[in-house]
């Protein structure tokens, strides 16, 4: 089975930008770009969390509370690529960031979800440290 790789981590100073992105690690058939994509995190010592979600088209997203107005969610679906682009990070953004693909055939153009337990493909994560 095709699973996912993130790239883009890495140590940034608090109020910096990193952008991070998600990509099939395999050049095979597979295609992530008709499935519904999200981001979670997970910090040391913390369970995994919900960061942001986009639909199949790229017309539905959804962010936790933490980071809105702060992260954004894209997908390029023509290279079939997800990214997180975040900005004005804080040492509470710390964490190993994972993205994830819903494999529901079904999903309509629209639709997202924040619960990890719908997601069936993830990847194996991106260390972010923000710190001066």
């Amino acid at each position: 089975q095709v699973g996912l790789l993130e790239s883009g981590g890495g140590l940034v100073q608090p109020g910096g930008s990193l952008r991070l992105s998600c990509e099939a690690s395999e050049r095979t058939w597979q295609t992530f770009r008709r499935y519904p994509m999200g981001w979670f995190r997970q910090a040391p010592g913390k369970e995994r969390e919900f960061v942001a979600a986009i639909s199949w088209s790229g017309e539905g997203t959804y962010y936790a509370n933490s980071v809105k107005g702060r992260f954004v969610i894209s997908r390029d679906r023509g290279k079939d690529i997800l990214y997180l682009q975040m900005s004005s990070l804080k040492p509470e953004d710390t964490a190993v960031y994972y993205c994830a693909a819903d494999r529901d055939e079904d999903a309509i153009s629209v639709y997202y979800t924040s619960r990890a337990s719908d997601y069936d493909v993830w990847g194996q994560g991106t260390l972010v440290t923000v710190s001066s």
